[in-house]
């Protein structure tokens, strides 16, 4: 159990941390969390008793601590990964060294009588029981396992630390860090440079940590599942919470509540007194009561005010021009790249794509899997084998996480957004960089001194600035907090344009995507519905059936057309794969649409006439139905009740596939009719 005790620590005449008293019991999961600047880092810092404090004591106890940075660790470059991560393992791999040497020395020993001899014997018996003990024979299988979990295949583990990039190293240093198992876990934004499947195995990895782990990080959906309690810094000030995150957005308005009514109650009865005070001030009669209230207000503890929550920031995208029905295409296609170790293959025979008009796609996947390769192929700046067609009026913007590079030094915060605005005010420029975190005279910053997080935000808030009907973002909410990505997402719930999403943060993706893109061994596969309706098809075994990306026959579909094998006459070219994958598709469409012609062709005229006015009757059934269902989802009060919610978007989003399919069963039998009539 650490125990913090009137904490007080200021930097530049700005006080960050005042009075804080915390005890940190055993075996919880916190999640630190308020806005950027509040001292969440540096409170973790002062935890791990590398921050010295102005006033205050720290009480530790017997506890060990380890701490996770944001910044790279200082590593060994030269070691392997593996070789690193099992530093962790300091003491066994010492025992193991004097193992050998004990070995080695009654393997030379000429005298195995002799009582030397009788004493090495002894020492190398203690270290072989200190080793069971700390279960030696396990630690490379337990660092192999970690390094996985954190997405490193089982090929890099032997390949130098120096060779990886700053957010893999920093996977390196959470690896060493989580084999160690100490008994309070400090980590600061862990999940930055994770992917969609390390951040899940790193979620369930904690929850069976034995020891406390404190995390600071702005993923609601990982705070919402990993923590126990949830730790609010603000204004210097820390106020603990026993639940996750959602808990605690509850729970907080609840007691602001209770503390607002305390605060004004008492106010009232303070300008009462003052009131009575000042009227029998001089009146002799009235002087020993007007004694006593002077006191009473002496000796009143004062109610502070309850915080403000910070202004409710609402950012609509510009009107974009309508497009075409089809936005963008891209036929199968191959991607190739020379590396240091030869040709790499991104992805073979993938495909193909399509994007309609306001798909909401989320492209997610493991880091290096080429997602945001795909991302710059549909932008059109990335070459590859195969075609891309954008649709008719189709205008695009593109976020890319390097974006911040093509900033202009010499412009200020403020300049660098107006100089791209059409038709927004200098106020409507200030609230969305007020939503960016960007707020007085930072706005007036020159872009050259900024930090590079904050020249990230400065160009996602310039790009969404932008008149467009197609958005492709490359980790948008990357150097956001929490409430900055919420105007995000009610940005893009409203926008009426077309969009894909390349995110790790899965509450960020559950709450605005429709459509899930994975990209994994070379290819592409589609799964409809949200992030967490993709989740639930994953876990119970549904999603691996779901048709690939582009295929003509929706959900409808239950197995994914296998790879031919390739014939002894030699390898084929990539144009000679990418045409017989192509053929393939316009056959299996060719066959599906012949096959559902002759069905219709065996009716009569009276028939089909029935059936058209039938189906018609169905569509019409079905979309009041759906009305009615989109009434109720926008009720703000629905939300109060998650599993009628979700009840009701499950709902929502069956009829919607139905009714999906009664229009196509109408068009295909207006066609026949259409052809007969003709």
């Amino acid at each position: 159990m650490i125990q913090l005790q009137h904490i007080d620590l200021a930097f530049g005449g700005r006080q960050l941390l005042d009075g804080i008293t915390w005890t940190i019991k055993p075996n919880r999961r916190i999640g630190l969390i308020g806005p950027n600047g509040a001292g969440k880092s540096t409170l973790l810092r002062v935890i791990a008793g590398v921050q010295p404090v102005d006033e205050g004591t720290i009480q530790r106890g017997g506890d060990t601590v380890g701490y996770l940075a944001q910044d790279v660790q200082e590593l060994a470059t030269e070691r392997s990964v593996l070789a690193e991560a099992m530093e962790a393992f300091t003491e066994v791999i010492e025992l193991q060294q004097e193992e050998h040497r004990l070995t080695q020395a009654l393997g030379d020993h000429p005298d195995h009588t002799s009582e030397a001899y009788v004493s090495l014997l002894h020492a190398l018996e203690r270290v072989h029981a200190q080793l069971v003990t700390h279960e030696a024979h396990r630690i490379q299988d337990r660092t192999e396992a970690v390094l996985t979990g954190l997405g490193f295949d089982p090929e890099d583990l032997e390949r130098p630390v120096g060779t990886f990039s700053g957010g893999w190293r920093m996977r390196v240093a959470l690896a060493r860090l989580l084999l160690q198992r100490p008994d309070v876990l400090l980590l600061d934004e862990p999940t930055n440079h994770l992917d969609i499947d390390s951040i899940g195995w790193l979620e369930a990895y904690l929850k069976g940590y034995s020891g406390t782990v404190i995390i600071v990080s702005h993923d609601r959906y990982f705070l919402d599942r990993m923590v126990t309690h949830t730790a609010e810094l603000i204004a210097g000030h820390l106020t603990e919470y026993a639940g996750n995150y959602t808990f605690y957005l509850t729970e907080r308005e609840e007691r602001r509540t209770l503390q607002r009514a305390a605060y004004e109650n008492q106010q009232k009865m303070i300008a009462e007194t003052e009131r009575f005070i000042e009227r029998f001030r001089y009146k002799a009669s009235k002087a020993r009561q007007v004694q006593s209230r002077v006191k009473q207000l002496e000796k009143l503890e004062r109610i502070p005010p309850p915080p403000t929550d910070q202004a409710a920031i609402a950012f609509r995208f510009p009107p974009p021009p309508r497009s075409g029905r089809v936005a963008l295409e891209l036929s199968v296609f191959s991607k190739t790249y020379e590396g240091e170790e030869g040709t790499v293959e991104v992805f073979d025979d993938a495909g193909p794509l399509h994007l309609e008009r306001g798909d909401k796609v989320a492209l997610i996947g493991k880091n290096g899997a080429g997602k945001s390769t795909l991302a710059r192929m549909l932008h059109g700046t990335e070459p590859f084998d195969g075609e891309r067609t954008l649709g008719y009026n189709v205008t695009q913007t593109f976020f890319a996480q390097h974006q911040a590079d093509s900033l202009d030094p010499t412009q200020t915060v403020y300049e660098a957004l107006a100089s791209e605005a059409q038709g927004h005010t200098e106020t409507e420029i200030r609230s969305l960089l007020g939503a960016f975190l960007f707020s007085g005279d930072d706005v007036l910053k020159p872009v050259s001194v900024l930090s590079g997080g904050e020249k990230s935000r400065v160009a996602l808030a310039r790009t969404l600035l932008m008149p467009a009907n197609f958005l492709i973002l490359d980790e948008p909410t990357n150097h956001l907090d929490i409430q900055s990505i919420q105007v995000l997402i009610e940005a893009l719930r409203q926008y009426a344009g077309t969009f894909v999403i390349v995110s790790h943060d899965r509450h960020f993706l559950d709450q605005v995507v429709q459509k899930v893109w994975r990209v994994e061994d070379g290819g592409v596969r589609e799964y409809f519905g949200s992030y967490s309706e993709y989740l639930w098809q994953a876990e119970h075994g549904t999603a691996s059936r779901l048709p690939d990306a582009g295929s003509t026959n929706g959900q409808a579909a239950q197995t994914a057309e296998k790879k031919p094998e390739k014939r002894s006459g030699g390898p084929k070219t990539k144009e000679q794969k990418r045409a017989e994958a192509e053929a393939r598709a316009r056959r299996k469409k060719g066959e599906q649409a012949a096959e559902e012609a002759t069905e219709y062709g065996r009716l009569n005229d009276h028939q089909l006439r029935h059936l058209y006015a039938a189906a018609e009757a169905a569509i019409l059934e079905k979309e009041t139905a759906l009305a009615d269902y989109e009434t109720q989802l926008g009720d703000p009060d629905l939300y109060t009740d998650p599993d009628r919610a979700r009840t009701v978007t499950d709902a929502y989003e069956r009829l919607k596939a139905d009714l999906k399919a009664e229009y196509q069963q109408w068009e295909q039998i207006a066609e026949v009719l259409t052809e007969r009539e003709g």
